[in-house]
């Protein structure tokens, strides 16, 4: 299997089920997986520009994995705007539960995601 294929789902029983990626995934992972209450996506994606959107998980952190290319994650917490910047394969950042968060894409980039999927939230602009 290849993670961009096939993701993986970590159930709140600490099993693994797998899904695979298709133009309704997330649909299906909500049918599949109880709405997503207590389980964590694993999952690859592939960027050729900056998102579109920010994001936030208010059921838990994310790790954020860099395996090629370089990434700018760029926070929004109550303290203040953060840039954190993934240059080499294998950085990683932890995105604190509840923080928005988007990304900026210097070159063709691609990360696993460690996500905790209930609730996730997106939006064009915060």
């Amino acid at each position: 299997m290849k993670l961009h294929e096939t993701f993986a789902v970590l159930r709140p029983d600490l099993s693994v089920g797998t899904i695979a990626v298709t133009p309704t995934i997330y649909e299906e992972l909500d049918a599949a997986f109880n709405q997503f209450r207590s389980h964590v996506l694993i999952a690859s994606f592939e960027f050729e520009r900056d998102w579109e959107t920010w994001e936030r998980h208010p059921a838990g952190d994310e790790i954020v994995i860099l395996v090629s290319g370089a990434a700018t994650l760029k926070l929004r917490k109550p303290s203040g705007d953060e840039a954190v910047e993934l240059r080499e394969p294998g950085a990683f950042i932890i995105i604190p539960r509840n923080t928005w968060h988007t990304a900026e894409i210097g070159q063709k980039t691609r990360m696993i995601f460690v996500t905790p999927g209930e609730a996730t939230e997106n939006r064009a602009d915060i």
